[in-house]
């Protein structure tokens, strides 16, 4: 796990597409609406360049992120919240996000609202297990 620049990674212990069904999973089961996932690697290769399996998972719930971004309009440029999975050089696996206290100061959010955008580090542990 690293935090620079307020990104926190985690290894997990599956491929790019079984984190990717788990974070479904887990987001169907909390009442998180997906909004989309991006397939970086997938475009890269109709364009005709390889890379590694990269995914980003764009998700939120807007009683959450409503009341950040009106206590700061700036958190609109992070929200909704994004877990980025992407396979390495060497086959394995990560989960990447924007690290909740990061945001918080990012933004000069109120400390009380930092529940509303938590359930990502859970999302990504649970994800990575």
């Amino acid at each position: 796990m690293n935090s620079e620049k307020g990104i926190i990674t985690k290894a997990a212990n599956c491929t790019v597409e079984e984190a990717v069904n788990k974070i479904k999973s887990l987001l169907v089961t909390r009442g998180i609406k997906l909004f989309t996932v991006i397939d970086h690697s997938g475009e890269a290769e109709i364009i005709g360049m390889k890379m590694p399996d990269t995914k980003l998972l764009i998700f939120g719930n807007p009683k959450g992120g409503t009341p950040l971004m009106l206590a700061s309009p700036s958190a609109a440029i992070d929200l909704p919240l994004k877990l980025l999975v992407a396979e390495d050089a060497n086959g394995r696996c990560s989960i990447s996000y924007n690290s909740p206290q990061y945001l918080q100061q990012r933004h000069r959010l109120p400390k009380d609202l930092i529940q509303n955008i938590a359930i990502i580090e859970a999302l990504a542990a649970e994800a990575a297990a």
